[in-house]
């Protein structure tokens, strides 16, 4: 019976070794999970600032375009979403696309949520989010889209707004 004793003890260490090894690498790889998922999560949520000239709502945007004879950019968005927080950061925040809106719109940003916004989220019938509408001074629609767009889209945008605009002009 002694005998058996010492052979038990190496397998049962064997054993925990081998538990070990098993239980380090998951540790690791949990780590590394968790390393690669905060910076991309905060990433995600990142919004960096733009240098628009945002009016400060639907009516004085209105005013603004009256005034100057520029079409309004509407851009219809939520703290809470995230094709909307893509979309200011590849597209508003971007300085071609910053120094076009600039120069040749009113632009005006939307929040979904403000209860002061209702009655502009239904003259345009907005139910989605991000949603861009562009109208005339007057307020008439030119070009809407619904959804996030990215940086070449919205210039296109913009670009056969303009397009069509001197045309008529000419």
């Amino acid at each position: 019976m002694e005998d058996l004793q010492p052979q038990l003890q190496p397998s049962t260490e064997e054993a925990t070794q081998t538990l070990r090894a098993k239980f380090n690498w998951w540790r690791w790889f949990w780590i590394a999970t968790l390393v690669v998922s905060l910076p991309y999560a905060w990433y995600c949520f990142y919004v960096p600032s733009n240098s628009i000239a945002w009016a400060d709502n639907h009516s004085s945007a209105q005013q603004r375009a009256g005034q100057s004879d520029k079409p309004v950019i509407i851009y219809f968005t939520g703290k809470w979403c995230v094709p909307c927080r893509i979309m200011k950061r590849n597209v508003w925040a971007d300085k071609e696309v910053t120094s076009l809106v600039n120069t040749g719109f009113i632009p005006v940003m939307i929040d979904v949520d403000d209860p002061e916004s209702a009655s502009t989220r239904s003259r345009y019938s907005v139910g989605a989010t991000p949603y861009t509408i562009i109208t005339d001074p007057q307020g008439n629609v030119l070009k809407q889209k619904a959804g996030g767009i990215g940086k070449a889209e919205f210039l296109e945008m913009l670009g056969n707004l303009t397009s069509s605009a001197e045309k008529v002009l000419q």
